[in-house]
């Protein structure tokens, strides 16, 4: 059989074909056939030819993924005036093309990887290397402030969906040439890259290396935003607590890698990946470092109250109202009593109705268009409230409790978190309602116990406390001054503990 029909025979078996290094023919026809098939009823696939010199050459490139105007003016201008003929190819196209990212290489598989992320190749008659020009171009979002994750004081830049400007604001922030980044294609279709950043000498060897088998395991058809990663990578996937954080802010990013952590950028998405994380590095914002301790401490203790009412409110007031009235107050009790006269469901169900009502708002206001979401789901909520409770289908008191846990639900400073705050709110309800404060409590031993064995990348979800680093508490519950970070935290900064100098505290103005 001829060459093309050959690589025609091959085509039965594409997916096994182009993962196997098979070499470039050093005749430019039999190259051209085996691309033109392979690229066959695409029509953005552009195959230009041209001469250099005697020697008939071709540019392949997929339009809109390649710079035009520098294909034009800096490499077709200079090589179709090229007159002589060219001993060393390589050397030459290096002489005469004005570009930086100039490599050649050997294989079709090679040379389809360079189209598809949008450097043209060139293919000359008689060489058996292509030659991949790095004029790569696509829109990009420009750098906008976080849309999710909003502050008042620190940097207003966030990331963008292309991972080259995610990396570059990475390393504007942290100079040191220890910061590494590996980079991993994940996906059969999409071939999307990953890169794992970390700072060589403060993070565990180890941890690097599970993340890439992790990364390596991933046998996907494609990968179209962080979530898939974070979804393969995991420790336990049937917990609804996150064992990943991830943040679309640069300055995040970079504290975490400070601190001996590992980061995880995708092509193609804005938010980045965090590993390994703890349960309390969840409710810590950016801002708890940027104001002072004081107020850090007081905003993060708040959190850590209102996670509380947000979880085990509405499954006290049913337990209390249903099984434990004596515990109210008379005053209180007669109050609860003369609203609830003529409401025709018991506590349980007008907690889950007001419940699945106030999650219903929420979506629809996440969903619609930004400039009418907030004010559907607030004018939403009101106008339902009020109008349940003048129905007499739920009553005040309830709707009061629905309102307060709705709203320390957004105290928590990261999604995902609140996500399984809402998921956990609803067996709590349905536990309370049949066994009273003893289920509530029992509900509290089952979630401490499941955080207790969970694991993020080895690291226990519940470190520093239940592993009682005396250096790593100034950093959860409460917020040190950051004169006392000294140390980095023993689980992800052993390696390099010394965080800063000591004795940094500020002293006093001597008088004058």
């Amino acid at each position: 059989m001829t060459f093309i029909k050959k690589q025609i025979h091959r085509k039965v078996k594409v997916k096994k074909r182009l993962s196997q290094a098979i070499p470039l023919s050093n005749k430019l026809k039999n190259n051209i056939d085996y691309f033109s098939s392979l690229y066959k009823d695409s029509s953005d696939v552009i195959f230009r030819s041209f001469t250099i010199g005697n020697t008939e050459a071709v540019i392949i490139y997929i339009e809109g993924l390649s710079d035009l105007q520098k294909l034009d003016e800096l490499v077709l201008e200079n090589l179709m005036n090229q007159n002589s003929e060219m001993a060393d190819v390589f050397e030459s196209l290096k002489n005469n093309i004005p570009i930086s990212k100039l490599k050649k290489v050997h294989t079709y598989k090679a040379c389809i990887d360079s189209i598809s992320i949008g450097n043209p190749i060139i293919l000359i008659d008689g060489q058996i290397d292509a030659y991949v020009l790095g004029i790569e171009k696509y829109e990009t979002r420009q750098i906008e402030e976080p849309s999710a994750e909003t502050g008042i004081r620190g940097p207003r830049e966030g990331f963008t969906e292309s991972i080259n400007i995610n990396t570059a604001l990475i390393r504007r922030i942290i100079k040191d040439p220890a910061l590494k980044m590996k980079s991993v294609n994940i996906g059969k279709y999409t071939k999307t890259r990953v890169i794992i950043a970390y700072i060589e000498g403060l993070v565990d060897n180890t941890l690097i290396k599970e993340i890439e088998n992790r990364l390596k395991r991933i046998k996907v058809d494609g990968v179209l935003e962080g979530g898939y990663i974070e979804q393969f990578i995991e420790d336990n996937p049937y917990s609804p607590f996150p064992q990943v954080l991830y943040s679309e802010r640069p300055d995040v990013i970079s504290a975490n890698l400070l601190e001996g952590r590992a980061a995880i950028l995708i092509d193609g998405s804005p938010l980045a990946l965090i590993a390994p994380v703890s349960f309390f590095s969840l409710f810590q914002s950016q801002e708890d470092y940027y104001e002072r301790f004081l107020i850090g401490t007081l905003i993060r203790i708040l959190r850590y109250v209102f996670l509380g009412v947000a979880i085990y409110f509405p499954s006290i007031y049913v337990a209390v109202t249903t099984f434990h009235q004596e515990m109210i107050p008379m005053d209180l009790m007669l109050s609860i009593a003369s609203s609830r006269e003529g409401i025709p469901f018991p506590a349980i169900v007008e907690a889950f109705i007001m419940e699945l009502a106030f999650e219903a708002l929420r979506e629809a206001g996440l969903r619609l268009p930004r400039q009418i979401g907030s004010a559907v789901s607030i004018a939403g909520a009101l106008v339902i409230g009020q109008a349940a409770v003048q129905a007499g289908i739920v009553s005040a008191p309830m709707l009061i409790v629905v309102s307060i846990t709705g709203i320390s639900s957004f105290l928590v400073p990261r999604y995902s978190i609140g996500l399984a705050i809402r998921l956990l709110r609803f067996p709590n309800i349905f536990i309370a309602g049949f066994l009273g404060l003893i289920g509530v409590m029992l509900s509290f031993i089952i979630l401490i116990i499941h955080l207790s064995k969970l694991r993020s990348f080895g690291l226990p979800y519940l470190s520093p406390i239940v592993t009682l680093q005396k250096n790593a508490t100034r950093d959860t519950l409460f917020r040190y001054p950051l004169w006392k970070f000294n140390l980095r935290p023993h689980l992800t900064g052993q390696f390099n503990p010394k965080r800063q100098k000591d004795n940094l505290k500020p002293s006093k103005r001597e008088k004058q």
